[in-house]
């Protein structure tokens, strides 16, 4: 590694990964120590999912590379096919700069981020993994994160649960660390949007709502609109406000995605938003009086924020949890239940397995104390 800086890429295929980055792109952008290339893919350039490349660029982050990837449909072949018009594309990238990166950061599981990475491996580029080690049986995402981890050289696990899993797969502990959740740092370094931000930014006050994102179960995709119409059904009979965040570009998201506007379309209390924002979800989380769905960041964050997390059918279920996670399967009665149940469960502290909020600067000591390794 020549000079005072480590050369690193970074790749962010969705506005869920960006979110969890950004206390990290922050630190490396300050620090002249760090040479920072970002690559944005996936989702951020899709008009539909909100074209978040933007959110980036008004954070104050310059892109470096942008790669259309993303397939007009969401079927398994369609997403067979983006994972290979993928790894062509980025196979291109990666001859461009593979003789001046030290390395290349990646984060979690989807089916983009995996190809991204699979391409680098005949390169031989140095690969960093966030949020390794984890399971989720619901979801396609095991086989693709076990996959990452094992094209990687560092890694950066977010519970001791997770960093011996790693250990596991790899067969040796060289460069593996728990530093805990990164998104979690946004919690110490963001402020939620206060109420006249939140209105003026989607238009809408927040009343104590149910705070839902549910995701399609890549693993049992035909099942899809069956759990999307039973987890509406027991949400129809709710007097709550409903917030929803929309799910991700995964198999048969369009089905769950036009159920979601059907509903909101036809109820006064049910609100849909594209994109929040990290400062959006964050006021929303601290607003809502429960979390239901089945999203990682019921799983990770919800507890900084000392909020009861209803998380349906298996997509999450192997992740490490805290206390205040209730699982249940995908049917109306078990999910009425516990809806019924979280009124009466006493206030939560906040205390969160996922660490404290300074996973960045761990990222960072860490990285500088191996320069003479990667």
């Amino acid at each position: 590694m020549g000079g005072y800086s480590m050369k690193v890429v970074i790749l962010t295929s969705s506005r869920a990964d960006y979110g969890i980055y950004l206390p990290l792109l922050k630190k490396m952008k300050l620090d002249p120590w760090f040479d920072l290339k970002i690559v944005a893919f996936g989702t951020h350039l899709s008009k539909k999912h909100g074209f978040t490349l933007n959110q980036i660029i008004s954070d104050g982050f310059e892109v470096a590379y942008k790669i259309e990837t993303v397939s007009d449909t969401d079927s398994p072949m369609s997403i067979s096919q983006s994972m290979g018009i993928t790894i062509t594309k980025f196979a291109e990238l990666w001859s461009e700069l593979y003789k001046s990166v030290d390395l290349i950061i990646c984060l979690g599981d989807r089916y983009e981020m995996f190809a991204a990475v699979a391409s680098s491996v005949p390169f031989n580029i140095p690969m960093a993994h966030l949020h390794g080690g984890e399971t989720t049986l619901g979801a396609i995402d095991d086989v693709l994160r076990h996959s990452i981890t094992s094209m990687s050289a560092i890694h950066f696990a977010s519970t001791e649960k997770h960093k011996d899993r790693i250990i596991q797969i790899l067969g040796h502990n060289k460069h593996v660390y728990n530093v805990g959740a990164l998104g979690l740092d946004n919690i110490n370094e963001l402020e939620p949007l206060d109420d006249k931000s939140f209105f003026e930014k989607f238009g809408f006050k927040l009343d104590k709502p149910i705070l839902v994102t549910f995701h399609p179960e890549t693993k049992n995709f035909e099942q899809n609109e069956h759990h999307i119409d039973e987890l509406i059904t027991v949400l129809d009979g709710v007097n709550s406000q409903i917030v929803f965040t929309m799910p991700n570009a995964d198999t048969n998201n369009e089905i769950v995605r036009a159920k979601i506007e059907a509903f909101v379309r036809k109820s006064k209390n049910v609100i849909a938003i594209e994109s929040m924002g990290t400062q959006g979800y964050f006021k929303c989380l601290k607003e809502c009086a429960f979390v239901l769905g089945n999203s990682s960041s019921g799983i990770i964050e919800a507890a900084s924020f000392g909020k009861y997390v209803i998380n349906v059918g298996d997509r999450q279920l192997g992740r490490d949890a805290g206390k205040n996670v209730l699982n249940c399967k995908i049917n109306k009665d078990e999910i009425k239940r516990l809806i019924d149940k979280v009124d009466l469960l006493p206030a939560l502290s906040v205390n969160n397995i996922y660490g404290d909020g300074h996973s960045a600067d761990k990222i960072v000591d860490i990285l500088k104390k191996m320069k003479n390794e990667i």
